[in-house]
């Protein structure tokens, strides 16, 4: 077993290493399910569906479902889904916000989701993410890019400048989260707007002319490794949630024909609320499944029928037990790094887990010959949230939320466990080709 988690570790590392922005990691998981004979459709063109045959469809670029046609008619068998998000915390560059001061060229950013802002000091960063440009035809067209070299950082103050540095300071985003790019001369008067797009352009390989808008977003450059005196944990930036991307993708791409319909959905946004066209909060899932319901014969009522059959599963990352910070936790309470997924409850709800679902999960985990564990946050710490809820509210189907063990969830460097990515995928793949 531990050959088999080190190898997909490897491959999850090499995943994340593919996906420095939510554009990037769909990009990655259609290459892996093209290989997997998947075939793309568009959501405005008119559908032929047929049984055991193998789809995806992408809305923004930044969110893809993937479905696999089951033997049963929907309405019988329903549906089989499982879902993560693409997004992580990250820096977003203030297009206009390019300056220079000190003789360098800063852009501010604006943070994306809840990140720990601290982290993102003197790290070597690159750029990645989306660029629209003119096509010479009077069109526009997307082109994704990724600088992957290091070419920006944010620096610290010195500890001399501030004696009172590690007790504590607060990190104002607009002030001291600007990104150095590179040095200018002082005698220079280009706007620094268009140094920064010209210099992104180049590196690029674009026509600066022709670029009509960027959404770019930082990143760390360093590569995931794998850590630990036995090789048991896997350290890597974005840990949170494209770990779960990797193992819903490993899992269906793996998956023969069952008697139930297989989905994978991936969305973006969820950091900041999932209240977007290509998030969770959207029509994006439930127009896809009631989509597959009618073209393959079903009624509209078959869509009601069909999504009161299925079952889903909300996959994110959960808090592991912290050793140097226990009172963060319940002490009845305590998943622990390579201990198994975590089934993740709430008396709120911010998390779709019931008695009913959970059940569900825990007879999935012993057909897999996977280990469990649960958590309930502190009564007097609230938990986060997940897609789970959100997707399982606008669609009528019954979820639970789970997710792998992990420590310093949004840092800018995450750590989790090789045993428990490889349980994860196991307990996925058990769920798709279980009958």
């Amino acid at each position: 077993m531990k050959q088999e988690s080190l190898e997909l570790s490897e491959d999850l590392i090499d995943f994340i290493g593919a996906s420095p922005s939510a554009f990037h990691c769909v990009l990655e998981i259609e290459r892996r399910l093209k290989k997997a004979g998947f075939f793309p459709l568009e959501e405005r063109d008119s559908w032929e569906l047929k049984k055991g045959e193998k789809f995806y469809v992408v809305r923004n670029n930044s969110s893809l479902v993937a479905f696999i046609l089951g033997k049963k008619p929907l309405w019988e068998g329903g549906f089989r889904i499982a879902g993560a998000h693409t997004d992580s915390p990250s820096l977003k560059i203030k297009n206009e916000g390019a300056s220079v001061k000190g003789g360098l060229l800063r852009m501010s950013v604006e943070p994306y989701g809840g990140g720990i802002n601290s982290t993102w000091f003197d790290r070597n960063l690159s750029l990645a993410g989306r660029v629209v440009v003119d096509d010479d035809k009077g069109g526009m067209k997307s082109c994704f890019i990724d600088l992957k070299e290091p070419v920006a950082i944010i620096m610290n103050q010195a500890i001399h400048m501030n004696r009172e540095l590690n007790k504590g300071f607060e990190y104002n985003a607009q002030n001291h989260l600007q990104a150095v790019f590179t040095g200018v001369d002082k005698n220079c008067e280009d706007d620094p707007i268009q140094i920064f797009k010209t210099l992104v352009a180049e590196r690029a390989g674009l026509d600066g002319e022709k670029i009509i808008h960027m959404e770019l977003y930082l990143y760390d450059v360093q590569p995931g490794l794998i850590n630990g005196m036995k090789q048991e944990f896997i350290s890597s930036s974005r840990i949170d949630n494209l770990a779960m991307c990797h193992a819903i993708e490993q899992a269906v791409s793996h998956c023969s024909l069952s008697d139930e319909t297989a989905v994978a959905v991936f969305f973006d946004n969820e950091e900041i609320g999932s209240r977007t066209l290509q998030g969770a909060d959207s029509s994006f899932l439930r127009d896809i499944l009631d989509r597959i319901t009618m073209v393959t014969g079903g009624s509209l009522e078959d869509t009601f029928r069909s999504r009161a059959a299925s079952f889903s599963i909300s996959a994110d990352g959960a808090h592991a037990h912290h050793p140097n910070f226990p009172d963060s936790h319940d002490p009845a309470y305590a998943p622990v790094i390579n201990g198994g997924p975590v089934i993740k409850m709430s008396s709120s709800y911010k998390y779709s887990t019931t008695s009913e679902t959970a059940s569900e999960f825990k007879k999935l985990c012993k057909e897999a010959l996977v280990p469990y564990q649960e958590l309930v946050n502190r009564s007097d710490i609230p938990s986060g949230s997940t897609i789970g809820t959100i997707s399982s509210a606008l669609t009528g189907i019954k979820s639970v939320d789970v997710g792998s063990p992990m420590f310093a969830m949004h840092s800018i460097r995450e750590t989790a466990g090789v045993l428990d990515h490889l349980y994860m995928t196991k307990v996925l793949k058990r769920f798709y080709c279980s009958d």
